[in-house]
């Protein structure tokens, strides 16, 4: 048998990844979106509330969800019991909190369900989850308390931040000090799922620590400073810090009965959904680097070193692999180019032309694409900023729009990755505009790279599964990665030479403009 299983319980929806690395072949993905439980009031991954700040999630929607995704193989005559090894990935960041009931197994009641398991060890109802920005007095508190910015950000890989567990978890100390008092044991999202799987409390893995404000980068431990510096006598209520590779224990005998998984399945550490994709896109050494254009742009990249980004604006998490990765993150991604498509009333097909009719450096039209409050840089009012011909000013100017656009996205990626110490020989692109040859051929122009183009789904998933294999034995990374995460065949870009000229004279111009425009302005026919 050579199965292996990766979960990965996102913000809306929980899946499953199942790899025969023996065959080199995907046997199952399949997944389950939390519309479809309507009882736990979370549909897209949330429950409703009056402040738009806060965002909870009722952790029992993710139980049932793995019940009823685990409960569709069967039926669909998938044989768990060929699974060798599980592992894991959890939407990063997300706090819930047990009663010390959860500390002791044996003492679980394994209910008809989940949800009925674990429901009585729940010491707070709801979990906070990465879209929650409602801490920024509790991050000026754990900075001031730490000593600044700059210590917090050496310490941690990133400065206080409003989603990251610290700031959520004095939050809940500061508002319900008795629900603290009861609160035995605080886990992740990753490790309260790899937790459940295995019955017993799961350690947290580095990747996904990393993403708490309390990890120590350069010591892979628990950081007092920062612990004292959150909540009181929060040490004794988190779990160990461990290895990505680390086996938590045998699947507990309830998915071994309901499920069919054979006794001794292993269970191997859970991770977050970035440090799992970087493996799933095959990105886990130095060198590649991923850029992922969804409705939010993201890039990431493995790291010897954990360098931090001396703005403030990139983030450092464990690699699952071993060493350190960067997480940076756009939220004016795919929907920017979207506003500009449907500004000017274009098809995809028609964006294209319009990349390929303009030339290079775009006659110096520049545009800062802030359609949204955005976070790098961090730009709280909206507003759309243009340098350049008056008919570009005007928004008479289809073509250059859209040149505009994706230039800008590209030298925001550059400029805000150039922190980052290890050299990029190759930018592997996954999601929406992947599929546009032109906008790889921008994005391998201004980082002068070979683009490779991906045609992963669930990265995540497949980045723990692969993750359940490698450290159970069934291989090397390379081998996993050379098997799982090839490039689409025929679809790489090569940077052209003189594209790369161009644009390494215009970067410096871009990055001028972008310092001066952050107030930003409504753009022409909105």
């Amino acid at each position: 048998m050579s199965w292996y299983l990766g979960l990965d319980s996102s913000t809306q929806s929980i899946s499953a990844v199942i790899v025969d690395v023996a065959a080199g072949r995907l046997v199952e993905d399949a997944s389950v979106s939390f519309s479809e439980l309507p009882e736990f009031k979370c549909p897209n991954g949330f429950l409703a509330g009056d402040d738009p700040l806060v965002r909870h999630a009722d952790p029992l929607v993710w139980l049932a969800g793995l019940d009823r995704l685990l409960q569709g193989l069967v039926d669909r005559g998938i044989d768990l019991s060929k699974v060798v090894a599980v592992s894991g990935s959890g939407q990063q960041h997300g706090t819930v909190y047990l009663t010390a009931g959860f500390l002791k197994p044996r003492a679980w009641v394994w209910a008809g369900d989940l949800v009925g398991t674990v429901r009585p060890m729940l010491a707070r109802p709801t979990a906070p989850i990465w879209m929650d920005s409602s801490t920024s007095e509790e991050c000026r508190e754990i900075t001031a308390a730490a000593g600044g910015v700059a210590p917090v950000q050496k310490t941690t890989g990133s400065p206080a931040i409003e989603r990251f567990s610290g700031p959520q978890i004095r939050r809940f100390w500061k508002r319900d000090p008795d629900g603290y008092r009861r609160t035995a044991v605080i886990h992740l999202v990753s490790s309260f799922m790899a937790s459940v799987l295995a019955g017993r409390s799961a350690p947290i893995d580095l990747g996904d620590g990393a993403g708490m404000n309390l990890l120590n980068l350069g010591t892979g431990a628990w950081d007092p400073g920062m612990i004292n510096a959150t909540a009181p006598d929060l040490a004794a209520r988190l779990p160990p810090v461990v290895p990505s590779h680390t086996e938590v224990g045998p699947i507990a005998e309830y998915f071994v009965r309901r499920y069919g998984f054979a006794r001794g399945t292993r269970v191997v550490a859970w991770s977050g959904d970035n440090p799992n994709s970087l493996i799933g896109v095959g990105g886990y050494a130095p060198g590649t680097a991923v850029i992922s254009l969804g409705t939010s742009h993201t890039y990431f990249a493995a790291m010897r070193r954990p360098t931090v980004d001396p703005a403030g604006y990139g983030h450092v998490f464990g690699n699952p692999a071993g060493g350190f990765m960067s997480l940076i993150c756009f939220k004016n991604g795919a929907l920017a180019q979207e506003e500009v498509r449907r500004r000017h009333q274009l098809s995809w097909k028609q964006f294209d032309d319009c990349l390929r009719r303009t030339p290079p450096g775009n006659a110096g039209n520049m545009m800062l694409p802030y359609f949204v409050a955005e976070t790098t840089p961090l730009v709280l009012t909206p507003g759309v900023v243009f340098t350049g011909s008056e008919t570009f000013r005007a928004g008479g100017d289809a073509d250059a729009m859209v040149r505009a656009v994706v230039e800008a996205q590209a030298y925001r990626m550059r400029l805000h990755s150039s922190w980052i110490a290890d050299r990029t020989d190759a930018v592997r692109v996954t999601g929406g505009a992947s599929v546009s040859r032109e906008v790889c051929q921008v994005l391998a122009d201004v980082f002068n790279a070979r683009l490779e183009r991906l045609e992963t789904e669930n990265s995540a998933g497949l980045g723990a599964a692969l993750r359940a294999a490698q450290a159970t034995g069934a291989g090397e990374w390379q081998r996993l990665t050379d098997a799982f995460c090839r490039p689409v065949a025929g679809q790489s870009v090569s940077p052209l030479a003189a594209n790369v000229e161009v644009y390494r004279r215009q970067l410096p111009a871009f990055e001028a403009f972008a310092r001066q425009g952050r107030g930003g302005q409504s753009l022409p026919h909105a």
